[in-house]
Parts: structure tokens; sequence; C-alpha cells
């Protein structure tokens, strides 16, 4: 089906009848989810902070594992994160009910996801066991590991929900849980970790109990009195299996895709911390940094997502593709200038997520503001990745993305980072260069990594063979 120029997605017609980016209509759709990502942000940084006030041995165990519990979240999230393309087609095609029904099989799905996370959370000892960490940071890392899988689930269950609503424009509500969460954060945090004096677990258990006060808070907005009448929530919830699997078939490779970027993280981190627990500490601190850029750019790829998914269903695949390219290109423009403001901050923000008077703080901050320098320069090409790969999903264009993800993580960035950060007594594999870089080499890699695959998924985004496909129907 087709509607009016006037009813596409943040489009403005001109007077002599052609369509412009109605630029104010769509930040009314992104400043919300931008808001959004930037609390996400500020909850991963109060995290950071909770742990400096620990030790540094605290923060380079999260920096071991974040991107490791991060990959294992997102490659069983696949499904509740595409929830929103699901949605958002169905809404720009009128089929409200059909929006609904996608919420609930990304509900599903994220059920049948519980034993996974379970038998994942039992592993983290063994694996652990396998990377050669210290024994305290070992020790600090399996204690976070184990209860934060076990509450992972809810995380995903709270993809699926959220897309809903950013799906069918609804961006306050997803603001207003993200809200939630945070504010529950920072006293359950307090609570469990120096109340009930369970350090690096207590961080987890409060993060568990923050994301389930902003579930619930979501369930509470889905009985609101407006979607009731409009999408039917509460007569759609049976599973319909069918569609279930399609949201797998186009889900998996979107959990496959982030999974690879961020395990390539993930590993590269393992790498730094076993060469230096202090350049562990470093990396940890500049990630988190880092999340300042592009958490608000994802808020802005979500709200474009959004819109192409619903021109999409609206039939008109030519105005997805103008508004995707726009939104690709404001979420790189964006990134370049936050990077720019961290390089000219750092200096005063890097010591705020150190402890006073540990030794080994001097030396962190000044590997974490060389570090900065490599991660500022790959924030332009992250920028095209975001919004290229969310234009992608929206328009259910996930499997050659996740292939190219993969290949650029697995051939590219992960040899080149063991060449970099190793010296030829702690290579991990024998008969590869080494140049003993430590975490520089370690941010090098990465950005030359980054740098390939924003190049890549914006190639694309702008071949248009995501115009084949259809998802809703």
């Amino acid at each position: 089906m087709s509607v009016t120029k006037s009813a596409l997605p943040a489009a403005r017609v001109a007077a002599d009848g052609r369509l412009h980016v109605d630029i104010r209509a769509l930040l009314r759709l992104a400043a919300p989810l931008m808001v959004t990502n930037a609390i996400q942000a500020l909850l991963n940084l109060t995290d950071t902070w909770f742990l400096g006030r620990l030790s540094t041995d605290a923060l380079a165990a999260m920096g071991a594992i974040y991107w490791l519990m991060t990959c294992a979240i997102l490659l069983l999230s696949g499904v509740g994160i595409v929830t929103q393309s699901f949605v958002a087609q169905a809404d720009g095609a009128r089929r409200y009910v059909r929006a609904s029904q996608s919420m609930w099989n990304g509900l599903w799905a994220a059920v049948l996801a519980l034993p996974v996370f379970v038998l994942i959370a039992f592993a983290g000892a063994a694996l652990f066991g396998q990377l050669r960490l210290s024994g305290n940071v070992e020790s600090l890392a399996v204690s976070y590991w184990e209860p934060r899988m076990f509450g992972a689930v809810l995380g995903t269950l709270t993809y699926a929900l959220t897309g809903f609503f950013t799906g069918i424009g609804r961006m306050r509500y997803t603001t207003l849980i993200a809200g939630v969460t945070v504010a529950a954060n920072l006293p359950a945090n307090e609570w469990f970790m120096f109340e009930l004096e369970l350090g690096m677990a207590g961080a987890a258990w409060g993060t568990n109990l923050a994301q389930a006060i902003g579930l619930l808070t979501g369930v509470a907005l889905l009985a609101g009195t407006e979607l009731r009448r409009r999408y039917r929530p509460w007569l759609t919830w049976r599973p319909h299996w069918r569609r279930i699997r399609k949201q797998f078939a186009v889900g998996m490779p979107v959990g496959v895709m982030y999974g690879a970027d961020v395990l390539g993280v993930a590993l590269m981190q393992l790498m730094v911390t076993q060469w230096s627990i202090v350049g562990a500490a470093a990396t940890q601190i500049v990630l988190m940094l880092t999340s300042i850029a592009f958490m608000p750019a994802l808020g802005l790829a979500t709200a474009g997502a959004t819109v192409v998914g619903q021109a999409i269903g609206a039939g008109d695949k030519q105005w997805a593709a103008r508004i995707g390219t726009f939104v690709i290109r404001s979420c790189a423009v964006y990134m370049l200038s936050i990077a720019l403001l961290l390089l000219w901050a750092g200096p005063w923000i890097v010591p705020a997520f150190l402890k006073a008077g540990d030794a080994a703080a001097a030396d962190v901050l000044a590997i974490a503001l060389l570090l900065l320098w490599p991660a500022a320069a790959y924030q332009f090409f992250d920028g095209l990745y975001f919004g290229s790969s969310f234009g992608l999903r929206a328009a259910g264009d996930t499997r050659v993305p996740a292939i190219t993800a993969i290949a650029l993580s697995w051939v590219i960035f992960l040899p080149l980072a063991h060449t970099l950060v190793f010296d030829a007594e702690y290579a991990w594999l024998p008969g590869l260069p080494q140049f003993g870089l430590g975490a520089l080499g370690g941010w090098l890699a990465l950005m030359i990594y980054a740098t390939c695959l924003g190049t890549l998924m914006y190639r694309r985004w702008r071949s248009l063979r995501w115009q084949t496909l259809d998802l809703w129907r």
C-alpha cells in the first residue's frame, strides 16, 4: 500500500510539491532517543565510577569481561532488537494489530533464550580460567559475570518492549524506561556493593534489579488507554511460531553482527589486560568515555530505523533511502564533533574515574589520555556504521552486514590487534610478527577496523539492494 506524501515519516512537502526532510520532525523523534542513549551512557559511566571506588583491579576485571558479556547478551538479543523493524513496517502500513504481534514475538523469543543465559553464567569460571588473568582480576570477573548473566534475560525482554514503543514512534516511553532504570541503578549499586558488602557481585545484582524495575515500568506503559485501543496488545499475546521463526531469521544475523563486532573488542581488551592491568584500566575508562559519543548517535540512528521502516511499510522505498542517508550522514558528523570534544576535555574527565591515592592512578591517566587519540580518529566511521547498520536492519537486510562484520573482525582486526599488542613472550599465537605496543596497539587496530567497517556498511546501504525486501507481510 502507499500513503500521501504528507503522511510519510519526517517528510515536508514544499510549495512545488517536492519532498524535503523535515528536520524538526526527525529531531522530535530522535531527541528522546538521544536522551535515552545518553542516559545509558550515564549508566555505564556510573557503573565504572562505582567500580573505581573498589580498586584498579575491579576496573581491570570489568575491562576484561565487559565486551564478552555484551557479546553474549547481543547474540541472544537479536530477535528482541529487530522487533523495532517489524513493528515500524507494520505501523507504517497501518497494520496495528500486526505491530503488537511483533512485540509479543520478540518477548516470547527472549523467554526462550533464558536457559542459554543460565548456561553461559555457569560457564564463566571455566572460561576465565583459560584467559591467564591475574588471580585477583579473575576472581573479581567471575563474581560479576555469574549474577549478571543470570539477569541478562531482563535486557532481552526490554529490547523487545522498547522496540515496540520506538517502532510506533512513542520514543518518550523508551526514554522514561531508561530514566527509571538509571534512577534505580544508583541506589541499587550503593546498597548491594557497599551496604551489603557484596563488592563486584553487588554491581551485577544492582544492575539486574534496576533493569527489572525498568521492565515493569514498560509493562505499565503498555496498559495505557491509547495503546490498548489502537494496538490491542492484550489480544495478541499468543505465540505465532511462523512469524517468530521469521523474526529469528532476520534477528539472529543482527545479534551475530553486533556480537562479532563486540567480541572482537572483547578479545582485544583481554589481550591488553594480559599485557598490563594499568593498560586494561585505561582502556576501560576510554571505552566508557567514547560511549558519550556513540550512545546519543545511536538515538539518532534508532529514530532513523523507525522512519525508514515506516516509509517502507507505507510503500515509498525511495523516501526510505533518502531519509536513511540523511540520518547516516548526520550520525557521522555528530560523532566527529563529540570526538573532538573528548580530546579537549579528556584531561579533566579521566581523573574522575580514578581512586585518589591509588598507586597506579598516574600511569592509568597517562595511558588513557594517549588512547583518546586513536579512539577519536575512528568516531566518524563509527557514525557511518551505526547509521547504516540500523537502516539496513529496518529494511530486513541483515545477513550480508553480519558476514561483513564477522570477516572484518576475525580476519583483519583480531590478527592485527594480536600483532600490535603483544611481544613474542606473551603472544597467544606463534608465527605472527609482534610489536609489543600494549594498549596503544589494541586501539590502533580498533581504529583501522572501525574505519573499514563503517565504510563498507555505508556502501551496502547506498547499493539499495535492501529495497527488494519486506518484513511485515
